[in-house]
């Protein structure tokens, strides 16, 4: 996600500009995550459980950015919703913001967090982010529709504090109607069998298992997009759609819109994990560019609001003022 919010890459013949975001600070639990998002993105990141650090102790910012665990919310995860561990994890945005007070909130998510227990664990979610002093809308985006040769789907919490006016509006679909296959996206890794391109060896062999309960195996098809790419990849085994095996770690990075330059230093798995774990930094591009404008927009009116003051203030006469 903060890939995406800092702009500046290239993916698949499309640039994703620069976008005027600074990260301050990145916290997660996880060692390789940490280790991975330094190598690529600077040294702001650094290794802490959310659930044990004090909101005072971080620093304050315009833009709080969250990617609460899903496992808890997911279809094919043990559903345990706001009584699993990771489920909870939301309630450390509630104390940031209504500690640090940002502009602007965005949470991350399955969709299936606005099925699961009839839609009640959403409700609950936005009614606590909100009762801090903010407004918030859920906008579910499906990836394809941006630009992304996967089909995944993720809903964005996006709110705005209760001081401001106006919203960030839902990206407009760039691709709708016209997705991107899978093919299109790794027809140049084809003949690629080593690491002259990063992480284009690493992949895991395997035959063609029996499929059962929805975990077996994906056969991947020219001309579609592929199957949502998983943190668990020994759990639902995806095949390339022309070649006999399975897609390597940068066919799985690259339908995740990561650029080559993004280097995953690990083992197939730990490397597969991180990927699958991660926000398609275009689908967070298009987030961060509605983010965006509407803090353009909201300079702009304090801009107008202040040089009508100060009209105001020099067509007042002198003795008037004192």
């Amino acid at each position: 996600m903060d890939l995406g919010f800092c702009g500046g890459f290239r993916y698949l013949n499309s640039e994703y500009p620069v976008l005027p975001f600074d990260i301050i600070e990145a916290i997660d639990n996880s060692p390789d995550a940490i280790e991975t998002y330094n190598l690529n993105l600077g040294h702001h990141a650094r290794l802490g459980d959310l659930q044990e650090i004090d909101v005072n102790s971080l620093a304050a910012a315009d833009i709080l950015l969250g990617g609460f665990p899903c496992q808890d919310f997911s279809s094919s995860g043990p559903k345990l919703g706001l009584n699993g561990k990771r489920g909870k994890l939301y309630r450390v945005m509630v104390d940031y913001m209504e500690t640090h007070r940002p502009a602007v909130v965005v949470g991350e998510n399955v969709p299936h967090l606005a099925r699961l227990n009839g839609g009640q664990y959403l409700d609950i979610i936005i009614r606590e982010l909100e009762e801090v002093g903010y407004k918030f809308e859920v906008w579910e985006l499906y990836a394809p529709d941006y630009g992304l040769s996967q089909s995944r789907r993720r809903l964005f919490l996006v709110g705005v504090r209760n001081d401001l006016s106006g919203k960030p509006i839902k990206p407009v679909p760039t691709h709708s109607g016209r997705h991107l296959p899978i093919d299109f996206a790794l027809a140049d890794l084809e003949m690629v069998n080593d690491e002259s391109i990063a992480n284009q060896s690493q992949y895991f062999i395997s035959s063609k298992a029996t499929s059962g309960g929805g975990q077996g195996d994906h056969a991947n098809k020219v001309g579609s997009v592929a199957y949502c790419i998983r943190a668990n990849a020994r759990g639902r085994i995806q095949f390339h759609y022309n070649l006999n095996r399975r897609l390597t770690v940068r066919e799985c990075a690259r339908l995740q819109s990561f650029p080559n330059e993004f280097v995953f230093p690990y083992t197939t798995q730990r490397n597969l994990t991180l990927i699958g774990n991660a926000v398609p930094p275009i689908l967070a591009h298009a987030v961060a560019k509605s983010i965006s404008d509407f803090m353009n927009s909201m300079r702009t009116v304090e801009k107008l609001q202040i040089d009508r003051i100060n009209r105001l203030s020099r067509s007042i006469p002198a003795e008037m003022q004192l």
